[in-house]
């Protein structure tokens, strides 16, 4: 009996110690995943489309689905959303507000 004990004790030994030991790999992985998140977020913050150019998006969306919308020179009924945004963002280059450069 007496070693059966002596051989459970030094099994729970040898488990706490590796549960520790991954342990302290995962909290390294976390704080190195933590350190280059916050370095992403930085360059992510600033704003590419001005609050402008999004109320003129609003607008043409409200348009669009109130089916008033049209297009261009053809005067057609505008039912694509992307379509939509597409005319927004021109309208808001066109009063001069900040929008990125087209593709």
């Amino acid at each position: 009996m007496a070693t059966k004990k002596a051989t459970k004790k030094s099994a729970k030994k040898t488990v706490k110690k590796t549960v520790k030991k991954a342990a302290k790999k995962s909290s390294t992985k976390k704080a190195a995943k933590k350190s280059t998140a916050k370095k992403s977020t930085a360059k992510k913050s600033t704003s590419k489309y001005s609050p402008a150019a999004g109320k003129q998006v609003k607008t043409e969306m409200h348009e669009m689905k109130a089916g008033k919308l049209k297009s261009g020179r053809s005067g057609k009924k505008v039912t694509n959303p992307k379509q939509a945004i597409a005319i927004g963002l021109s309208e808001a280059r066109k009063k001069g507000a900040k929008v990125p450069k087209k593709k």
